[in-house]
């Protein structure tokens, strides 16, 4: 039985590799991080996540401090300045890889629609994974992020998204 729950979007699809090692970064650190025994914070399941996600290339948040956040660009202006950036928890350039880690305001604030906004928005940017619990104060926020969003967002034709791909990782 695997230790997190995972669903790729669209679901028509496999999850590319490169994906697929993040749900193994995932896995690996689950006694650490599972919804069902810690109270963590986001902050404190990236801090956990950190050093297996440098290891494959990617640039990790390092704290609030304005130098220590990792700013994506979205829009860029004169001489190529970037005009305007959205921050993210981690990012793989060349594998166009966004990484949000979400935990009590994943659904309570849907903060997994703006990370999807953001997202769309992000240059070089070709796959989303949101990190949710699975388990917060008595909901099932992975069920939700899913099942009652994602599945009809890519069921319904009416709304394409400019990104290749969303994976929901549940912790």
């Amino acid at each position: 039985m695997p230790l997190v729950d995972w669903q790729y979007y669209p679901a028509y699809d496999r999850p590319p590799m490169k994906l697929e090692k993040i749900i193994e970064l995932f896995e690996s650190n689950y006694d650490l991080i599972r919804s069902d025994r810690h109270n963590l914070v986001s902050d404190s399941v990236l801090k956990i996540l950190r050093t297996p996600l440098e290891q494959e290339g990617f640039v990790v948040e390092k704290g609030k401090g304005i130098s220590e956040r990792l700013r994506v660009p979205v829009l860029f202006g004169r001489n190529g300045r970037i005009e305007k950036a959205f921050e993210a928890d981690a990012y793989h350039r060349e594998m166009k890889i966004v990484v949000e880690v979400e935990a009590g305001r994943a659904v309570t604030n849907f903060q997994f629609l703006k990370d999807i906004f953001e997202a769309c928005v992000m240059a070089d940017v070709d796959y989303l994974v949101i990190g949710v619990r699975k388990n917060y104060k008595g909901k099932k926020d992975f069920e939700i992020v899913t099942a009652k969003f994602l599945d009809s967002l890519y069921a319904n034709p009416r709304l394409k998204l400019p990104i290749k791909g969303i994976l929901v990782v549940g912790y």
